[in-house]
């Protein structure tokens, strides 16, 4: 017996160099890599107590803690136990099956937070993007409101949707305030954007899922986050805007935190945000899904490439132009408490003012007043230029957020003209008509639209004539 255990035995090169293998992974994962990680982490923290004494609003510890620990914490949560029980009852099946349920939505929707990815790449990556496709303006912002927000306060930033480029310019512009966690739907989805997005601090959501459980699951990780003090942004529109509209509020997001939350121990503010762009760049895709009802987009990864490529090569050569403006309104801060507090704490009634209070800030651009001279019969340079002058002093002696292009109305003009001619929308003939390209009254219509107060400029009816003599 003795003999035998010492014996030899034959293995193929390839099976030593395989357990060796196997050896070494063992003895690093037990004794190299918890080291390793607890280095890199008190690392982390260190740059993280720096980098917070800038920020106005500082990354919470909720926000840093390991994925793990935060899927942990979510499905041992008693609003989730008991939601997974009801759910067993209800469908059912047995409880560990529909705790395992629970534990794949919570794996889907929980974030990494990186805070080294997010404040070295992707908010430099923000700033080249904004600036190398748009001249950004900040139309509007009240630093004072701001700054006097209750530092222990949660901050939500509600905006109206307008492109994907939302995330990216508002990641940019908001980067001195605070990180913020997005809400991003199932386009996201895609690896390796997913894995870059969550490093980002977004959380994954089907926003078409009517599974009770997903829906608990989901509301309260949300409210723990907000509980926790964690910034966040959402889109209360739900999805970008198909007419150039800002539209009604979506009430899933919104009422997981006005119903959930408890303001005894932290208040939220609401950031009304308001964008508005020269150029959406996924407008024709937007309008022909606004046209036929399906919101199944054309757009797709190949497509989202061949465009940067495209894009990537008329700036090797020179020929790149930046699409206009793109600006931002930051209004008055909403807090909930103080709502709660009066007869508008409903979940619809907090929705309606929010989305109203974004309306009235949506930024009036060059190419909105362009395009809604060209759609009220104004044909000519000149003509379009008087529209403008007739409007704009009004707009703003009542205080709207309009920009023009350095004080001017008259470049305000040439630029709308411009961008609408390089887009061939439209044509100038030499005697200075302007002519409307082919179906380009749709895309027209898409901007016009954008901002409130052109939209219903030209909604008004024309007054009636009056009658002369008897």
């Amino acid at each position: 017996m003795v003999a035998a255990m010492f014996g030899t035995i034959t293995l193929p090169l390839w099976l030593f160099w395989l357990i060796l293998l196997f050896a070494a992974v063992t003895f690093a994962s037990h004794f190299f890599i918890p080291p390793v990680r607890w280095f890199l982490r008190r690392r982390m923290e260190r740059a993280v107590a720096e980098l917070n004494k800038r920020l106005e609003r500082p990354i919470q510890p909720f926000k840093l803690a390991r994925r793990h620990d935060m899927i942990q914490r979510l499905i041992y949560d008693p609003q989730v136990i008991a939601a997974v029980a009801h759910h067993a009852r209800e469908t059912g099946v047995r409880e560990d099956v529909a705790f395992s349920e629970a534990k794949r939505y919570a794996r889907e929707i929980v974030p990494s937070f990186s805070a080294s990815a997010y404040f070295t790449f992707a908010i430099r990556a923000a700033r080249f993007l904004s600036r190398q496709l748009f001249h950004v303006r900040l139309v509007r912002i009240d630093n004072d409101a701001l700054a006097g927000i209750d530092p222990e306060a949660t901050v939500v930033f509600v905006m109206n949707h307008r492109s994907n480029m939302d995330y990216v310019l508002v990641t940019y512009l908001a980067a001195e305030r605070s990180a913020l966690s997005y809400a991003v739907g199932e386009w996201a989805q895609v690896w390796p954007l997913s894995r870059l997005l969550r490093a980002m601090g977004a959380y994954f959501i089907r926003r078409r899922s009517r599974n009770t459980l997903y829906r608990r699951v989901l509301a309260r990780y949300v409210q723990l986050a907000i509980e926790n003090g964690v910034t966040q942004a959402i889109f209360p529109e739900g999805g970008l805007s198909l007419d150039g509209r800002v539209g009604d509020a979506k009430l899933g997001l919104l009422s997981y935190i006005v119903q959930g939350v408890d303001l005894s121990k932290r208040d939220v503010v609401f950031i009304p945000v308001s964008l508005n762009y020269d150029r959406v760049i996924e407008d024709r895709i937007l309008i022909e899904a606004g046209r036929t009802g399906n919101r199944r987009f054309r757009g797709s990864f190949l497509t989202g490439t061949a465009f940067a490529l495209r894009w990537l090569w008329r700036r090797v050569t020179l020929r790149a132009r930046r699409f206009g403006y793109a600006a931002v309104s930051f209004g008055r801060p909403v807090s909930l408490k103080e709502l709660r507090a009066t007869d508008r704490g409903e979940v619809t009634a907090v929705a309606t003012h929010l989305m109203n209070r974004i309306r009235e800030n949506v930024p009036i651009l060059p190419v909105p007043m362009v395009a809604a001279a060209l759609l009220d019969g104004a044909r000519s340079h000149d003509a379009v230029r008087d529209w403008i002058s007739g409007r704009v002093p009004a707009w703003i002696d009542a205080a709207y957020p309009v920009h023009l292009r350095r004080g001017s109305i008259e470049r305000t003009t040439d630029a709308g003209i411009d961008m609408l001619k390089l887009r061939r929308l439209v044509e100038e003939r030499e005697d200075g008509t302007l002519i409307l390209a082919e179906k380009s009254d749709r895309v027209l219509q898409f901007y016009a639209a954008s901002a409130p107060l052109i939209d219903a400029a030209l909604q008004e009816p024309e007054p009636a004539e009056t009658a002369v003599g008897s």
